[in-house]
């Protein structure tokens, strides 16, 4: 074996190395922080908080509020709206809040009001969103009807698995599981278990009885 054969699997070594160690570096140095400009596009971004790097898609940052201690995971797109610059009638549209996690490559993609509590933690490749294409007149392609929306709510102290998808109006009370894959509508009560298509409660926590499975009605093991 030549030298420069012999040469090659040390470079690309060295190399993939200083790959690595870059992408580290980057991660770390191009997260925002509250201290940071990007920070101070949104109407709020509290101390402690971190949008990881690399972002997704993010714009109309004026309309976001992020509380303290919240932690944004990578490739997380973020929006208010429908486009960079629109001007909206609430503020805010969008907003999370203290120590939450957001998990990595989750949309929360806002146009009236998304309002996610305290502690809320999801799973990766979560989806949030309070509009929705409409079918009212079936000749006309969905894409050009005029979208419908409706504000979300998500308690505080609330796990979404990952891909959970929350449409709009949906309400999920405090302390509620949502199991993964769920797809989530109208009204989540407190400290509940819900899973699959569409959602529905699976256990329900009740002071007089504990935990109860609502499909048989009984106290699981």
């Amino acid at each position: 074996m030549s030298w420069s054969q012999r040469l090659r699997p040390a470079v690309r070594r060295a190399s993939a190395e200083a790959l690595r160690r870059g992408w580290e570096w980057a991660s770390f140095a191009a997260a925002v922080g509250p201290w940071d400009p990007r920070a101070r596009r949104f109407a709020a971004f509290g101390e402690g908080s971190l949008l990881a790097f690399p972002p997704g898609t993010i714009y109309n940052e004026r309309y976001i509020e992020v509380g303290s201690g919240t932690m944004i995971g990578p490739y997380v797109s973020l929006a208010a709206g429908m486009a960079p610059g629109q001007e909206l009638l609430n503020s805010p549209v969008v907003r999370i809040g203290d120590r939450c996690v957001i998990g990595r490559g989750s949309h929360v993609v806002g146009h009236w009001s998304i309002d996610i509590g305290d502690d809320v933690q999801t799973g990766p490749y979560v989806y949030v969103t309070d509009q929705n294409h409409a079918y009212e007149d079936l000749d006309q392609p969905i894409g050009r009807q005029w979208p419908v929306e409706a504000p979300v709510s998500i308690g505080a102290g609330s796990w979404l698995g990952a891909h959970v998808v929350v449409l709009p109006g949906a309400q999920i009370g405090r302390h509620v599981v949502v199991a993964a894959g769920a797809v989530v509508r109208g009204h989540v009560p407190d400290r509940s278990v819900v899973a699959g298509v569409p959602a529905r409660a699976v256990r329900r926590w009740y002071p007089d009885r504990g935990w109860v499975d609502v499909d048989r009605g009984r106290t699981p093991r």
